[in-house]
């Protein structure tokens, strides 16, 4: 029977510790040190558990995360084919030699999904190898002791029922708490018995140069590979569909949560992830639309240290998500994990299913993907997916692969562009030029009107366009009225209804003079001031919408941005005070007996210059525009680039590449 290599080598590393003398408290401290020393080192020292056959993640210290460094071993089979029923021996070995590993777990699994364990090993070190069960016998070598080792050879089996490749996956720990995880071999094609390895078109069968014996001390160097290699990603758009958020994270392998359909014949199977924040759990719906509402949804909800799955339904009006009355028997979950915050689990649903009287036929229909993550959960219902939540962009049929893209959210960034540009900015200026300008450039008209008004009007007429803009995109984005749990919609509502109001209001003001011009005025002024200030507030509890995916730090730049306009009010109401004491007018007061006195109630006289200071009001209000034009693009290069965190990293990457 031919048969190839597999050795573990390693150096040893020597750790010396020299003392002359002890007293009485040293001694302590040398009993302390090494108990802690010692402990780990017992810990499982008769090889891993099955309980981690499909993790692979051993359990030291309660939680003590993987190294993502690049590993010092390597697993190389020798050769790259190997017959069916034959027996394989590869190389696993450490660069630079001279470092030793203490445990380890190894498997030979299926290249794509579902990656089952295949083939089985041969006990040839009854002193250093133990083989267990992982689904089948003798499929998973581990070690018996801890102590340091230099070599290994381990001999496996090639299954006589699986033809395809195959790839050895590892765990390797150099200590206790250093080890890798997810240490993969190259490919191996399993052939026909007696197939000779170079009729296999694209394999390579020469193997590679022994490593040099003269190598410098080990560092683990960082790699981005290492640090991003995730199996749930592994076979996206070539063997499984994938979709997660934020969008674009699959090509990037950092979604904040994914799910990759895989399917079997009949068998469809959900595999779902999700850490970032923490959440209380992880659900993916199939919807008949793009919208939440009438969908059947299954949960990975992690209770008392394990994951438990559940079937929901979602309805409308209120929106709400609940498990009962819905069959919980067309599912089953197979496997999942629960490791420091993060949620893995891959349900299984059957094919057809009936749920809330609606058929749902996976193999004949295609329907839209929605996942969803949120921070919170109960023993009879999922809460508001306030972590995050994506749509997919059209309905799928599950059983095609290919890449999954999530549904535009172009109306939504229109929407939160045109609402920044107008109460941030045009809105704010506006209301600035009609309450400190009204006498300056006096004399020069614009239009036939006064400049003042004629640029408040103008940019309020802007601030109108685009806040009804706004509000038609949203709402045709939602598709009706919003239920999420944020006052935003409602101050949105709010700040729309009085800013479609001032205008019809101004159209039909009373001329000047007249009695109800008073009256006009007050409520012109506080409806017009009222939406400036239910429009900010809004739009920092924007920042709270999961939808919008802006950063938590985009509240400081909006408090230092109201801080700034306040400011400025103040210091032009100090400077119209020492103005009106120059020349005896009140220059920046709002007489509510007629806004427009520079057209009526001024004399002659007082029209032929502007106020004192309107050189000083001119460079402020310059220096003011600066600033809030600065303000409005920084505002709307974050929301329209949301979230700007990911899109600055793949920039960076675009640029280095």
């Amino acid at each position: 029977m031919p048969i190839s290599r597999l050795t573990i080598r390693s150096g040893a590393k020597i750790v010396e510790m020299t003392s002359t003398r002890f007293n009485m408290w040293s001694l302590l401290s040398l009993v302390l040190v090494l108990s802690v020393l010692i402990s780990p080192s017992i810990t499982l020292p008769n090889g891993a558990p099955e309980s981690v056959c499909s993790t692979m993640l051993p359990f030291h210290g309660g939680g003590i995360p993987p190294l993502t460094t690049t590993s010092p071993f390597r697993i190389t089979p020798v050769t790259s084919v190997v017959g069916s029923g034959q027996v394989l021996q590869v190389e696993i070995e450490s660069f630079p030699a001279n470092v030793v590993f203490k445990g380890f777990m190894l498997q030979a699994r299926n290249r794509f999904p579902p990656y089952q364990v295949v083939g089985h090993f041969e006990l040839v070190d009854e002193s250093a190898i133990k083989l267990i069960n992982c689904g089948g016998e003798s499929n998973t070598a581990t070690h018996t002791n801890t102590q340091p080792k230099k070599e290994l050879t381990l001999e496996w089996i090639a299954p006589t029922d699986f033809k395809g490749e195959i790839v050895f996956n590892g765990t390797i720990a150099q200590d206790y708490d250093k080890f890798w995880v997810g240490l993969q071999s190259t490919p191996v094609k399993i052939v026909e018995s007696g197939q000779s390895p170079t009729s296999v078109v694209g394999i390579s069968t020469t193997r590679r140069p022994p490593m040099t014996t003269t190598v410098p001390s080990y560092v683990a160097p960082t790699s981005a590979r290492a640090a991003t290699f995730d199996p749930i990603y592994e076979g996206c758009g070539e063997t499984k569909g994938c979709f997660g958020f934020p969008e674009g994270c699959v090509e990037t392998r950092n979604c904040r949560a994914v799910v990759a359909t895989i399917v079997q014949g009949e068998r469809y199977i959900f595999e779902m992830k999700s850490g970032y924040n923490r959440p209380a759990y992880i659900a993916v719906g199939l919807s008949n639309d793009a919208k939440m509402g009438n969908d059947s949804v299954l949960e990975c909800v992690p209770e008392q240290g394990t994951i438990k799955a559940y079937a929901s339904w979602t309805s409308a009006g209120p929106y709400g998500v609940s498990r009962s009355g819905i069959p919980q028997n067309f599912f089953q979950l197979r496997q999942h994990s629960y490791e420091d915050g993060v949620i893995y689990c891959q349900v299984e649903r059957d094919a057809l299913s009936i749920v809330a009287k609606e058929k749902f036929d996976l193999v004949n229909e295609k329907y839209h993907l929605l996942l969803a993550t949120g921070s919170s959960a109960d023993s009879v219902h999922v809460s508001y997916h306030d972590i995050g939540r994506h749509v997919s962009g059209s309905p799928l049929a599950l059983a095609e692969v290919g890449p999954v893209k999530g549904s535009s959210k172009l109306l939504l960034r229109l929407h939160g562009a045109f609402m920044l540009v107008a109460w941030i900015g045009t809105a704010s200026l506006g209301i600035l030029l009609a309450r400190y300008f009204r006498q300056t450039w006096v004399g020069n008209q614009l239009c036939g009107k006064d400049q003042w008004f004629a640029w408040h009007r103008f940019l309020m007429v802007i601030t109108w366009l685009l806040t009804i803009a706004g509000f038609v995109v949203i709402f045709v984005d939602i598709g009706g009225w919003s239920q999420i749990d944020n006052p935003h919609p409602i101050l949105g509502v709010v700040t729309t209804v009085l800013c479609f109001l001032q205008p019809i209001g101004a159209f039909f003001r009373p001329h000047p003079g007249t009695k109800r011009r008073p009256l006009f005025n007050w409520l012109h002024w506080l409806g017009g001031n009222i939406a400036h200030i239910v429009a900010i507030v809004a739009i920092f509890f924007a920042v709270k919408l999961p939808k919008a995916d802006l950063p938590e730090w985009l509240d400081f730049i909006l408090v230092a941005f109201v801080a700034f306009h306040v400011f400025m009010h103040l210091i032009f109401s100090i400077g119209g005070c020492v103005s009106e004491r120059r020349n005896g007018q009140r220059v920046t007061s709002f007489p509510m007996a007629d806004m427009t006195p520079s057209r009526n109630s001024m004399s002659s006289g007082d029209r032929k210059q502007d106020a004192a200071f309107s050189g000083f009001r001119k460079v402020m209000l310059f220096f003011y525009i600066l600033i809030i034009v600065a303000f409005v693009i920084a505002l709307v290069v974050i929301a329209v680039l949301a979230p700007i965190e990911d899109t600055v990293e793949s920039i960076k990457k675009q640029i280095m590449n």
